[in-house]
């Protein structure tokens, strides 16, 4: 596990042991986790913060949206921006109120967003978002045409500057509470999916995918 952080802004300081500076560790919390949160001040100094999809191809982060979307307008001429993912893997039950938590995966990158105009990587990113979503799904869709890709505002960050924050274990109770007659441990949680529902405009009867019958997130343990 690497130790040092790539940049003061990336460091865990707030209980520092829970920190993780390995790109392996950072790249699997980022394939894993369905969306993100993109934040950003704006040049009148008002604070912005945003949900989108996202996908890891590499080195580089990519999220997008509507081009006629005013937040994502506002990065495209290379913002400093902020983005966060997180995992939860259970709800940790203390003895004590105070020492209620939860298992979690967190991944921070801080970057100038770059705006993808470049035809090939516009395509590349399309597929690469519809498998984070649904991995093996590029293959089905139908790709995007020119005239959605001029609709889509695509933008990346390069993971230069990124770290992960995790915590995992039981509760840490005080030892003069851990005879308190209450019940204490983790209740693991994990993404679950249900039965698939076909769109009520399903023409034929194609089947189901195999990776929509066996839905299972990139990384995911269990």
């Amino acid at each position: 596990m690497a130790t040092e952080a790539p940049s003061e802004r990336t460091r865990v300081h707030r209980l520092p042991e829970r920190g993780d500076y390995d790109r392996a560790t950072i790249d699997q919390i980022l394939d894993e986790a369905l969306i993100c949160h993109v934040a950003w001040v704006t040049d009148d100094g008002e604070p912005r913060l945003i949900p989108t999809i996202h996908v890891r191809v590499d080195d580089t982060l990519y999220f997008h949206g509507s081009r006629a979307s005013r937040t994502l307008q506002a990065l495209r001429a290379g913002t400093e921006v902020c983005v966060a993912t997180t995992i939860v893997d259970g709800l940790v039950l203390a003895r004590s109120s105070f020492h209620h938590s939860m298992n979690y995966r967190s991944a921070i990158a801080f970057g100038t967003a770059r705006e993808v105009t470049d035809h090939d990587e516009q395509l590349l990113v399309a597929r690469a978002l519809a498998d984070h979503v649904a991995p093996g799904r590029a293959a089905d869709a139908r790709p995007p045409t020119d005239d959605e890709l001029r609709q889509t505002l695509m933008l990346a960050i390069a993971l230069d500057e990124s770290s992960a924050k995790i915590r995992t274990g039981p509760p840490k109770d005080e030892e003069q509470d851990l005879d308190l007659p209450m019940w204490a441990g983790i209740l693991p949680l994990g993404l679950t999916p249900g039965a698939p529902e076909p769109a009520p405009d399903l023409r034929g009867a194609p089947p189901v995918p195999v990776y929509v019958e066996g839905y299972r997130r990139p990384g995911a343990s269990g």
